[in-house]
């Protein structure tokens, strides 16, 4: 994920009025495209190959990924929620996972969907078990 590229013309979204004097935090929050969760504030994206002869199990997922949402596109980012440490283990992977928004956890071979898990029960609360960077 060294290279970057802008991101189609077809798939941005217009800079509203006003766009340049808008505090950060709502630039931050403004869908400049209809892949928002890659889109940086210049139009750019961090891009990252998948060749079907290295990595044949991944893209094969991102292929079905495609033919569902039409989308040959997935995240790939640091699994942690900010102030957090990164994610080490299957442990810590389904705290994270249970501690958050998440909808689905995907662990090798293993869905798990949120619905579907015991509900979590925690005593203390988690936002301040680490300092936020």
């Amino acid at each position: 994920m060294l290279l970057i590229d802008h991101v189609r013309a077809a798939r941005r979204n217009p800079l509203p009025d006003g766009y340049h004097s808008m505090p950060l935090k709502d630039k931050l929050y403004f869908l400049r495209s209809d892949i928002p969760a890659v889109t940086h504030l210049d139009y750019t994206a961090r891009v990252q190959t998948v060749h079907k002869e290295t990595n044949p199990e991944y893209h094969k997922l991102i292929s079905a990924f495609k033919e569902r949402t039409g989308y040959g596109i997935i995240v790939n980012t640091s699994f942690n929620v900010r102030g957090e440490p990164i994610v080490c283990t299957p442990e810590d992977a389904y705290k994270c996972f249970m501690r958050t928004e998440m909808d689905y956890l995907v662990i090798g071979n293993f869905i798990f969907d949120k619905k579907r898990q015991p509900k979590w029960e925690e005593k203390k609360d988690w936002k301040e078990e680490y300092e936020p960077d």
